[in-house]
């Protein structure tokens, strides 16, 4: 039978995790959805707003592909000509590190009507959730996003110079690098930055670990810290109340004191 919608695609930003860090707008394309085609980072539980829907998961984690992004890109494409509205939902923002540019870019070359529903980056609101400000006056006046792997499965070039900057940096999908960026502070600078890793921001099951670039890879072991998890360094990580309670509770007062100077 055929398809009396219109062909549409809207790329939707689910936030970092917690399912109440969606916009009220995405909760209505998603409502709307003939097809949500979803990814890994995505809360499953959002998926229950699009109750009417066709669900397919389209998810992508390190050596493991659902589908590939060219096979991502064809299926909203034949997905909106048999079904009408496609939702393509991924994890946090969609524009950051997301891939949402290349797949409207795809879609339009196919007549494709498209839209796009932000979302609140990980690399904002899981740092924010930890209560970390990534700007501070008299501190960080900028702060830098980073992919920690490039398509390339390398590590951004990015981070050398911004290991050469007083801005907080945050480094996205960097934990399989976390010893090489480890190795670029060290030798970049001389100062023994503070540094949090928070994996799997906002949601019930996070966990965080907080150290400086000396000592964080020893807590990462310790601690079983891994992917997916948002890095964090820079002076911003110490002048927290939040922070400051953690540390508290979790190390002893010469830990704090001598790496943190708290």
């Amino acid at each position: 039978m055929r398809n009396l919608k219109t062909p549409k695609l809207t790329i939707v930003g689910a936030g970092p995790g917690d399912v109440e860090l969606i916009t009220l707008k995405a909760i209505k394309a998603l409502e709307s959805a003939d097809v949500v085609l979803y990814d890994a980072l995505v809360n499953e539980e959002l998926l229950d707003y699009a109750s009417n829907a066709e669900i397919v998961f389209v998810g992508k984690r390190l050596g493991c592909h659902a589908y590939t992004q060219d096979q991502i890109n064809e299926l909203i494409v034949s997905m909106a000509n048999r079904y009408g509205h496609v939702v393509r939902l991924k994890g946090g923002d969609s524009f950051v590190f997301g891939r949402g540019s290349e797949e409207i870019d795809y879609a339009v070359k196919f007549g494709l009507e498209t839209a796009v529903v932000p979302g609140i980056s990980s690399a904002l609101g899981v740092p924010a959730s930890a209560g970390i400000s990534l700007t501070q006056r008299k501190t960080a006046e900028s702060f830098w996003v980073i992919t920690g792997t490039t398509s390339n499965h390398e590590l951004s070039k990015d981070i050398h110079l911004a290991s050469k900057s007083a801005a907080t940096v945050v480094i996205l999908m960097g934990m399989h690098k976390l010893e090489e960026i480890i190795s670029i502070y060290q030798e970049n600078r001389n100062d023994d930055l503070p540094i949090a890793i928070i994996q799997n921001g906002t949601k019930n099951s996070e966990q965080k670990v907080i150290g400086t670039i000396n000592t964080i890879t020893k807590l990462v072991s310790d601690k079983n810290i891994s992917s997916p998890a948002i890095i964090v360094i820079g002076e911003v990580v110490k002048n927290t109340s939040k922070l400051t309670e953690y540390f508290q509770e979790h190390f002893d007062d010469e830990f704090i004191f001598q790496n943190l100077n708290l």
